[in-house]
């Protein structure tokens, strides 16, 4: 037996191997991985031919390696037609970057191979049209409506309002304006997403709750830096996903170090490593870091994100990095949640 080792389960009852085919000592079958980001996509390949070219009387083995990532279901929560996995990122701080994670990670997402859109919650400072290069306010005209950018498909209330305008909503109007983002646009029209990343903006109140209420999450992501004040709030953030029964994937540490890109010497300008420290003390998985760079700051403002302008970069491979690590945490978070599901 070969075991997926992050899923715990063989690969056989995992339904992985489909349509096997022997013929003359020559077998041919497919392989079908929860996920197209799949961290462990050359050892398991590996791992199954070495398996079948084992048994007595094969001559050889083909293995045609495919994805297809399932669907994560909570109860109580209304799922949200044409998408299988919800993936908040969170941070209840401002001006850690967290939208900045949230772009990259929805790009990386797609550059495997998944069917990936982004949904700006921060109703009230939409930052999602400028950093995926549109133009503020350019539906105004002719009524919202999902666009593709990069290979994803994204909204954001900021498509509506022009550049100055701001949108000033008590609480219930910013809830029902959630509701509409999620429900009343066709996610998956030309084929279901494998995943929906949504950005939520800062803090534990009206948006975020709505979000966590309203939407079935397979899971968060907390965003943090690593200076004390910004890993005190994120573990607020994570204390209500966790009151909310809301699974917490893990925590990233952005604007971890600044490398200098004359002299390459390291320097860790808001101190290093207190959110692994974190996510160690609450039991949660450490996602990664990313180094200050000005090239994301850059890629931002000019609204091509770092993963597609340099993907060969160190940052943009660490975004990459981590978009197979939460691919693997929402497969692992969708079995863990069919076995223990009753009946």
């Amino acid at each position: 037996q070969v075991m997926d080792p992050e899923l715990n389960r063989d690969i056989v009852s995992l339904g992985m191997i489909r349509d096997v085919i022997l013929k003359n000592g020559h077998v041919m079958f497919k392989f079908v991985l929860t996920t197209p980001a799949c961290p462990l996509r050359g050892e398991l390949q590996k791992w199954a031919e070495e398996a079948v070219a084992g048994v007595p009387g094969v001559k050889s083995v083909t293995v045609d390696m495919g994805a297809e990532v399932q669907a994560t279901h909570s109860v109580g929560r209304q799922p949200v037609e044409g998408v299988k996995n919800i993936i908040a990122v969170a941070s209840n701080k401002g001006g850690v970057g967290k939208s900045t994670v949230a772009v990259n990670l929805a790009v990386a997402l797609s550059k495997y191979g998944a069917r990936v859109g982004l949904l700006d919650a921060d109703i009230t400072g939409p930052n999602i049209p400028t950093m995926m290069g549109l133009q503020q306010g350019f539906q105004a005209d002719v009524g919202l409506s999902i666009v593709e950018r990069y290979g994803v498909k994204l909204v954001s209330i900021g498509f509506l309002l022009k550049k100055g305008l701001a949108i000033i909503w008590r609480g219930p109007m910013i809830g029902t304006g959630i509701r509409q983002l999620l429900h009343d646009l066709p996610w998956g029209e030309g084929g279901e997403l494998d995943y929906l990343i949504i950005d939520l903006p800062p803090g534990t109140s009206d948006a975020p709750l709505s979000m966590a209420q309203e939407a079935p999450i397979a899971g968060t992501i907390i965003v943090t830096t690593p200076q004390g004040v910004s890993l005190e709030d994120a573990l607020k953030a994570v204390t209500m996903f966790e009151k909310l029964q809301v699974p917490v994937f893990g925590v990233i540490e952005n604007m971890s170090y600044f490398l200098c890109p004359h002299c390459g010497e390291r320097t860790d300008v808001f101190g290093h490593g207190g959110a692994r420290a974190a996510a160690e003390e609450l039991g949660l998985d450490f996602l990664g870091e990313l180094p200050l760079d000005v090239r994301v700051r850059e890629g931002s403002d000019s609204g091509v994100p770092i993963v597609e302008s340099d993907p060969d970069s160190p940052v943009a491979q660490a975004f990459m990095e981590i978009a197979r690590r939460v691919a693997a945490q929402t497969s692992v978070q969708r079995f863990s949640a069919e076995a223990t599901t009753p009946g």
